[in-house]
């Protein structure tokens, strides 16, 4: 280093230096301006500690953490992870039971509210800092270290009952290779020389009866434990198998995958919607769907349930999206990603509606014809028994072919005559409306309304294959994203072999997944899909958007945004990120902290002799197990909080005297640029890179000054501290 600079003189004066300062002086890395990362505003005053580790001149290329091959495997990553299960059940149900268009309405502004601005955020921090969730926040704010541990948390959490449905498709994909499909029918018992038809069958429905008996082998309460699903069991082992192998090659080989697990749920998305939109009744559930029902979108509730499955569709709060942004680089417009991935998401949850809607209005006729042909039979019963006169029977009705219009109005004939004993005669209405009002939930809509309705189709088996292998890679691309968001941060933080830590992770949730596949473990799913991460990931979600935005301040991030990207983003996340966001947040917290306050906890209980489910609340122990989900999904935010408010432990960066920081800022705030690379790089100047680009200061949405940060007294324009590059081997 060269003697004549003002650090070394700085250096050889009588001011102490801290050992981990003569460290960091020592380090001959060379500086690259551009690639440097977000600084942590303080206050005047504060004592935290100034981070200041180094980068490579191209950290792309020397911090040895992969990268994707190209863009395409990039957004298919993020589609395949943010396109989930969600998408193909959840959405679809919360449109039919909110007022079907009209839901529509909030959910799109919402998405534009706190979708697509937060989404960008997690892109953009992960990008920046090129670390996985942990990692991030570490950085951006070490206080708030505890935002990526429980991201991590509620991944875990998420990941060991999301592989379980996974599972439960593919028992259902190796079921579908045969005709007539095994749920097609209710099965046929012996009782001596009679044959009759399963009672438990009879009362609820063939595919009923094969989803909570042959599948599930339900018990008929949580207390029950009945011992394992040997069949759901290696399921499960084959689900974690496929996970493991696919997280285990990487970002370079998983990407490939994404090619084909992206895509193909579309192929098979068009291909059933084009199929259903030839089914008799499909415009019916189509009309249905587009019919809104204006007077839902004044309910509260619509709203929280719109806001909820925007924050779930995108994955936000994870740490699936930061860690798969944190292998691209730094110069990626993760703008145009952010607002790509949204509209696919958005335009993928409308296309799964419109099948799912074509589906159920076709099965929704079946069921209305099937109701006509057995009320038909009870007429004519009560016809030839004379508790019925025949006068009663319009004379244009033809029995053997009775459409549903002539059932209506021979219903409404016989209602008017017999108004007195109508009730004692157990007519149905057979509405059309009432077959489509029916919502079906989750699992339910897959495993029954799914596979009922293709035990009409021509050809069932094969679209039976085709729709669970569909599930198969919608559930793997979700789960690929969920894995990655466990071992990234773990990977960054400590020097460990990827296959090692894969491997343990898929057995350790193999092991603790098998409190899924015991015949109650179906309940336990409901509990953990409840409580495991709704609110804990709300709560991290609006701490990312606060750490970012009022703690490190929005001005500043605008400004990364503009250096990193090489435009200014718009006034507009300005506004979201500072004010929009977070309060619609808080709203939601609310909402859900009241409901789960005054809505009863309990499960829906299969009760066999009924052959139907029951509402049954939780045991206290139960109860108990539900809420430590949430505390311990959350307990990392204040344990973080307190350890590095009192210095407990630390935030694994270099620490600086207070004595040695006041002065050492002060003289490299007056560093000429030659003098800065010769004392950074201890080269000669010809050697040294040349020096990033001046840029102007980001003034915020109307701002005539230029920003300053103020630090410990002393006022520098504000500039980025250096992240080091990840230390693991990926």
């Amino acid at each position: 280093m060269p003697k004549n600079t003002k650090v070394t003189q700085r250096e050889h004066s009588n001011e102490p230096v801290t050992e981990s300062v003569a460290d960091l002086l020592s380090l001959e890395h060379p500086m690259d301006y551009k690639s440097s990362q977000m600084s942590m505003g303080l206050s005047p005053g504060s004592t935290a500690p100034v981070k200041a580790l180094l980068p490579s001149p191209d950290p792309d290329a020397e911090d040895g953490r992969p990268a994707w091959n190209n863009k395409l495997e990039y957004i298919l990553a993020q589609v395949g992870f943010s396109v989930g299960l969600g998408n193909v059940w959840r959405f679809p149900y919360l449109c039919q039971k909110n007022g079907g268009g009209a839901y529509l309405v909030p959910y799109f502004i919402l998405l534009l509210l706190i979708g697509i601005p937060l989404f960008f955020l997690e892109l953009a921090v992960g990008q920046r800092i090129r670390r996985g969730s942990i990692g991030v926040w570490n950085y951006v704010y070490p206080q708030l270290g505890g935002i990526g541990v429980s991201s991590l948390m509620v991944c875990g959490f998420v990941g060991l009952y999301y592989n379980v449905i996974i599972g439960w498709s593919i028992f259902y994909f190796f079921q579908s290779f045969q005709y007539p499909l095994p749920w097609a029918e209710c099965p046929i018992q012996r009782n001596g020389t009679q044959a009759i038809v399963v009672p438990e069958c009879e009362k609820s429905s063939a595919t009923t009866y094969f989803w909570y008996r042959q599948t599930l082998n339900i018990t008929s309460s949580i207390d029950d434990t009945g011992g394992l699903n040997w069949k759901m069991t290696l399921s499960l082992l084959v689900a974690w198998i496929l996970v493991c192998l696919a997280v285990i090659k990487g970002i370079q080989s998983s990407g490939k995958v994404m090619y084909f697990s992206s895509l193909f749920p579309y192929v098979v998305l068009f291909c059933f919607l084009v199929r259903g939109l030839l089914l008799k009744g499909a415009v019916d559930g189509i009309a249905h769907m587009f019919t809104p029902k204006l007077e839902k979108m004044l309910e509260p509730q619509v709203w929280r349930e719109a806001a909820t499955q925007v924050f779930f569709a995108l994955g936000l709060g994870f740490g699936g999206v930061i860690a798969f942004s944190s292998y691209n680089k730094r110069d990626n417009n993760c703008h145009f990603d952010a607002t790509l991935v949204s509209v696919i998401n958005f335009v993928t949850s409308i296309l799964a509606t419109l099948v799912v809607f074509a589906v159920l209005g076709f099965k929704a006729n079946v069921m209305n014809e099937k109701c006509v042909v057995d009320n038909a039979e009870k007429i004519l019963g009560y016809l030839n028994t004379g508790v019925l006169s025949k006068e009663l029977i319009p004379p244009h009705i033809n029995f053997s072919h009775l459409s549903t219009e002539d059932y209506a109005e021979m219903y409404g004939v016989i209602k008017t005559v017999k108004e007195g004993s109508f009730d004692q005669l157990g007519l149905d209405a057979c509405m059309l409306e009432d077959e489509l009002n029916k919502a079906v939930q989750g699992t339910g809509l897959a495993f029954i309304a799914f596979t009922e309705a293709m035990t009409h189709f021509p050809a069932s088996p094969f679209w039976s294959v085709m729709f669970f292998f569909m599930l198969i890679n919608l559930g793997l691309g979700s789960m690929i994203g969920t894995m990655t968001g466990i071992t990234t941060p773990i990977l960054d933080a400590f020097k460990i072999r990827k296959e090692i830590l894969c491997v343990a992770c898929c057995v350790i949730a193999f092991l603790l997944g098998l409190l899924f596949v015991q015949r109650s473990g179906n309940y336990f799913v409901t509990m953990f899909d409840d409580y495991s991460a709704g609110l804990p990931l709300t709560v991290v979600v609006i701490l990312e958007n606060i750490s970012v935005a009022w703690i490190y301040g929005t001005k500043r991030f605008m400004q990364d945004l503009e250096d990193m990207l090489g435009f200014k983003p718009y006034s507009f996340y300005y506004y979201m990120w500072r004010y929009v966001s977070p309060a619609v947040l808080v709203v939601l917290i609310i909402a859900t902290v009241i409901e789960m306050a005054i809505s009863p906890a309990g499960y829906n209980a299969w009760v066999e002799a009924e052959g139907a489910e029951r509402f049954h609340s939780y045991p206290p122990w139960a109860l108990a197990m539900a809420y430590a989900l949430i505390v311990v999904a959350m307990l990392p935010l204040p344990i973080v909080y307190i350890v590095r408010h009192f210095n407990l432990i630390s935030d694994g960066s270099n620490k600086l005297s207070v004595s040695y920081r006041k002065g050492m800022m002060k003289d490299i705030s007056n560093l000429e640029e030659q003098d800065e690379q010769r004392f950074i790089l201890g080269k000669n100047p010809s050697e040294t890179p040349s020096p990033m680009p001046a840029h102007r200061a980001y003034l915020g949405p109307g701002g005539t000054q230029e920003m300053t940060n103020t630090n410990y007294g002393t006022s520098t324009k504000t500039g980025y501290q250096n992240i080091g590059s990840p230390e693991s081997e990926l």
